[in-house]
């Protein structure tokens, strides 16, 4: 193992906060005397199928646990994404059934080894051990905390001033993740800052229990695209992890530039001292912030699909965003007659038939906007009612392109 302060450098790397960072560096202390490796902790609840960049930092951070030599363990939440983590939420979350769960978990147990090392994570369910709890049991469990400090949630105290229901069963979401570090007698937890209150929660119930409590590290929430709201996928200001090179090259090279040495920082794998030069080197003018760019674009297309992807969706951007041509591959759409009125279509209507937009309404927004292109030339009515031709090539955004097929 590294010394402690080496370790502790790369484990403070881009966190948020360390609670507390004095009895981090004991344990480490402890693992280094004695050569047992650290117990670290990350609950995920399979609660949605698919992973983005925005789930991966606190991956990457349990990756770096690993190259330290520590135990990782993951623990897939089917029985707390039963309830679904009422963190943030003004209502209580829909209840997902057992086989929704486990459909997603297989999901989430390929993408997660995208970034952890298959042989050096224990994958668990916590429904382990919160299944064989007797209701005996589970009063002990809800007597160690009290309704007042579950109040001091504060997403549960702005529902309560507002009137709005709290489900008792909302409670219990705390009480199980703290009872997983029960469980596992973990050494650390990690979370996002959203989840301050329940990696708290596992503190508090091992000193109940008897145990020593955990160390508490929590992320940063990482800003999508749009650099202002937290990514996620219903906001359309994501990155998903499984999503093609091009895209994924394409959607980094939209970052607004003030985020570029966060995101080096947070969702790859460039060594910090690295990123520290890179970020002196845009502060000093001596690195161009394009420049920039396309290495994180490299860097986060290499992470998940390999160097010779990154270098041909680098040089397809190349192409078609400066040099202004097609990409190498433009996806087809067949007009069929019955699409057609008086030998036309609405172009709103064909955009979102062609899955290009979500909605009609989406694609008067996009070509109001100019983000509209036919062989080239920009769109500005968007009640243009378009005579399709055989191909006809349509630009929807920076990266969508399709080629008209009209033939019967």
């Amino acid at each position: 193992m590294l010394s402690i302060d080496k370790q502790l450098e790369i484990i403070k790397r881009g966190a948020a906060e360390i609670i507390s960072e004095e009895e981090l560096r004991q344990k480490l202390k402890r693992s280094l005397s004695t050569g047992r490796p650290l117990r670290v902790k990350l609950g995920l609840d399979p609660t949605a199928p698919d992973i983005h960049l925005g789930h991966t930092v606190v991956l990457q951070k349990m990756r770096q646990f690993q190259e330290l030599g520590h135990e990782t363990i993951i623990i897939l939440g089917d029985y707390t994404a039963r309830i679904g983590d009422p963190t943030g939420k003004t209502e209580t979350r829909k209840q997902l059934s057992e086989e929704e769960v486990l459909a997603n978990a297989r999901t989430y147990e390929r993408q997660i080894f995208k970034i952890l090392d298959p042989e050096r994570t224990k994958l668990v369910f916590n429904s382990q051990w919160l299944a064989p709890l007797t209701f005996a049991q589970v009063i002990e469990l809800a007597a160690k905390y009290t309704v007042a400090r579950m109040l001091e949630r504060e997403d549960f105290a702005r529902r309560f001033r507002e009137g709005l229901p709290i489900s008792i069963h909302e409670f219990f979401y705390p009480l199980m993740q703290g009872y997983d570090s029960v469980a596992l007698e973990a050494d650390i937890e990690l979370g996002g800052t959203d989840q301050k209150f329940n990696l708290l929660m596992g503190r508090t119930l091992q000193r109940e229990y008897g145990q020593e409590p955990q160390v508490a590290i929590m992320m940063p929430i990482l800003e999508g695209l749009d650099g202002v709201q937290k990514m996620s996928k219903s906001l359309g200001n994501y990155i998903g992890i499984d999503e093609p090179p091009r895209e994924m090259y394409g959607k980094t090279m939209s970052l607004p530039d003030e985020l570029m040495v966060r995101y080096f920082e947070l969702v790859t794998p460039v060594h910090l001292e690295e990123v520290r030069s890179i970020a002196a080197g845009l502060v000093g003018g001596n690195l161009h912030p394009r420049d920039v760019k396309m290495r994180l674009a490299r860097e986060i297309v290499t992470f998940y699909h390999g160097k010779e992807a990154a270098l041909k969706a680098e040089e397809e951007f190349k192409r078609v965003f400066q040099q202004h041509d097609l990409p190498d591959e433009v996806p087809e759409f067949h007009v069929s007659p019955d699409m057609l009125e008086d030998g036309g279509i609405w172009l709103p209507r064909l955009l979102q038939q062609a899955g290009m937009v979500p909605s009609t309404s989406e694609g008067r927004r996009l070509i109001q906007q100019g983000g509209v292109r036919i062989n080239g030339e920009k769109v500005e009515d968007p009640n243009l009612k378009l005579v399709p031709a055989d191909g006809m090539i349509i630009r929807a955004g920076k990266r969508k392109f399709l080629r008209l097929v009209c033939r019967s």
